[in-house]
């Protein structure tokens, strides 16, 4: 069986970014760049002041308690269209436009105003509380490098950078079919031997954080003609994802049906805990990643192989699930041969430190744990038996 690591690379191998698409910077969080931005302007647009005070030349601050007059005032939004000469000064406010002339700036704190008298109680040097013309970018300057996905952080800066519009990849389209008789629609009786269907809501919720499309598609019952049926549901897709139904079981058809309708396996089987049936393959051209049917197996194999994908295609440069350290807050036993992801929750021990508590039980059928759960503990192929306050590898589980 192959390793998490090797797996996740042959899913991540060959996959490339959609195309291309120009929308408005309103629209653009979550969105992955295809092209760099460039600032458009400077910023600061010219020297403005950091502080409320007045502007002042340096040269006339050699000393405290020296007298200016003061000859008019420089408020955001309407800068003073004269020059600050020997002996003056000009009121100003945190992010005016430093007058002609001046070069520092008095705080308010320490300045006496009487009148058009100013009277200063500190010294200054030139630049003091002055933000220079372009400190924070200059036009032309890269603020965003391509493959970066806008945060609120990002759209600020292009939004100062007087951007309108960002040139990102279009997000990835992935249809998510659930398969299996056992399955009914969250909502509708639930009869002898059905389950409601879980894994498609939350593996679509996943990928719509992952900034990707969901397309939920009908479910397949455990008939080949359903399976073969899926053929004419691919139109528009850059991804698809089946939910179950890829074992060995005598009802398990998904890998022959979808070797019917064209795709090329990889492989199906990986080492790992919850989630050892995951399959690979193209269908088509098309990448195919099959999540098995159990929902925490699902939604783990979501976190580790589903999304870096999807962020490999929507443009990103660094995907993958990013690893955390922690302290382990509760003994955990020896492991087998099979990577584990167990659920935990995380605290902060009394010093600070951050710590991951697994829970006691970890059937992979008990999906109400997973909402409890803060992160994943890995546990490495073969690891020895952990103990209380002991390091630890984790994956913060950041579901929006």
């Amino acid at each position: 069986m192959l390793s998490v690591s090797e797996a996740r690379e042959r899913i991540l191998q060959g996959l490339r970014p959609t195309a291309p698409e120009v929308v408005s910077l309103s629209c653009g969080g979550g969105r992955v760049t295809a092209l760099p931005v460039m600032a458009r302007l400077d910023n600061p647009p010219a020297d403005v002041s950091s502080m409320d005070g007045y502007a002042v030349r340096a040269a006339d601050l050699s000393a405290t308690g020296v007298t200016l007059r003061l000859i008019g005032e420089s408020p955001a939004g309407h800068p003073f269209d004269g020059t600050v000469g020997a002996g003056e000064c000009v009121r100003i406010y945190t992010g005016s436009i430093v007058p002609d002339g001046a070069d520092a700036i008095v705080i308010q704190e320490n300045a006496t105003q009487h009148d058009d008298v100013v009277t200063t109680s500190q010294t200054a040097a030139a630049g003091l509380y002055v933000r220079r013309k372009g400190q924070d970018f200059a036009r032309g300057h890269e603020i965003i490098p391509a493959g970066r996905r806008l945060d609120a952080r990002a759209i600020g800066v292009a939004a100062a950078a007087n951007h309108p519009w960002v040139t990102v990849h279009r997000r990835p389209r992935v249809g998510i079919v659930a398969t299996g008789d056992e399955l009914c629609l969250p909502g509708d009786p639930i009869g002898p031997g059905m389950i409601a269907n879980s894994n498609t809501l939350m593996l679509a919720t996943l990928v719509r954080a992952a900034g990707a499309e969901p397309v939920m598609m009908p479910g397949a019952r455990d008939r080949m003609e359903d399976l073969l049926a899926l053929s004419h549901m691919l139109d528009g897709l850059d991804m698809l994802v089946t939910i179950g139904g890829a074992s060995v079981g005598r009802y398990d058809l998904v890998q022959e049906g979808l070797k019917r309708i064209g795709m090329e396996p990889d492989f199906w089987k990986i080492a790992m805990r919850p989630g050892k049936p995951l399959m690979h393959g193209r269908l088509n051209g098309m990448p195919l990643i099959g999540v098995p049917g159990n929902p925490v197996a699902a939604f783990v194999c979501g976190t580790l192989f589903v999304v870096p994908a999807l962020q490999r295609l929507a443009g990103e440069q660094d995907v993958g699930p990013e690893i955390d350290v922690a302290i382990l807050g509760e003994d955990v036993e020896a492991n087998d041969r099979r990577e584990s992801y167990l659920r935990a929750r995380l605290q902060r021990d009394s010093t600070g430190r951050l710590t991951a508590l697994p829970f006691s039980r970890q059937d992979s059928a008990m999906l109400h744990l997973l909402t409890e759960s803060q992160a994943l503990v890995i546990r490495d192929p073969l690891a020895p038996a952990a103990r209380k306050g002991d390091m630890c590898r984790i994956i913060r589980l950041n579901i929006r």
